[in-house]
């Protein structure tokens, strides 16, 4: 479908499960500089954390939603159990990078400062592994993105609250920082973000209605030819 509008990419397309040798790796290193830490909580275990009355203050949320309170953050790596998820100790990451700097160059372009004070406050303890498939986002995307070399990241201005995790990663892993580049979302006719988790209608929905290229990317607000 992607091929039908006009776009082209390099290959062989890189895909996450085949890759679980290189996100362990990147773990290992973060746990070998003791930055991380094994979490058995659920999401129920974390709202009901932050509900407690001396949590309030701790009940904002970062880019992956609800900041962890810090519940299992006294665990060590050796006490890991089966179906645990791994965290990393963003305080002790930070006394590591310091403030996190990157160049953006869409919505809010100019180089951008996340205090380390505020990588503590204001995103916390995020999840490095799934208890479900060894890595998360931040994870894969900053491993992958160094694999292939990539030196310019675009994409939607909703991640550019991620950015300085993914920064932060880098730093700590000793990969490359790309400049980035968080463009406007597009939306729909209503002017609501398209999105799967929304039931934006796919392409092959579009194509089956009879829409051709040209019509699907003028509305998307796209040149009609690549």
């Amino acid at each position: 479908d992607l091929g039908a509008l006009g776009l082209e990419w390099p290959a062989p397309v890189l895909r996450q499960s085949e890759r679980q040798d290189a996100y362990a790796a990147a773990l290992g290193r973060l746990s070998d500089l003791g930055l991380t830490y094994p979490c058995s909580c659920t999401r129920g275990d974390i709202r009901a954390a932050l509900a407690a009355p001396q949590e309030g203050a701790r009940a904002a949320a970062g880019p992956d939603g609800p900041i962890y309170p810090g519940t299992c953050r006294g665990r060590s790596m050796h006490d890991r159990h089966p179906g645990d998820a791994i965290r990393l100790d963003m305080a002790r990451a930070v006394r590591i990078t310091g403030d996190i700097v990157f160049e953006e160059t869409g919505t809010e372009p100019g180089k951008h400062m996340k205090p380390a004070s505020q990588m503590i406050e204001d995103i916390g303890d995020i999840v490095l592994a799934r208890r479900d498939i060894g890595t998360s986002y931040h994870l894969a995307v900053v491993v992958d993105d160094s694999h292939q070399a990539v030196t310019h990241v675009v994409r939607g201005r909703d991640l550019l609250g991620a950015t300085p995790i993914h920064v932060l990663l880098q730093r700590l892993l000793g990969l490359p920082v790309p400049v980035y580049h968080h463009h406007r979302l597009i939306r729909d006719e209503n002017g609501k973000r398209l999105a799967k988790r929304d039931d934006a209608r796919a392409l092959a929905t579009l194509f089956a209605a009879g829409l051709d290229a040209a019509a699907i990317r003028a509305r998307l607000g796209l040149p009609p030819a690549l």
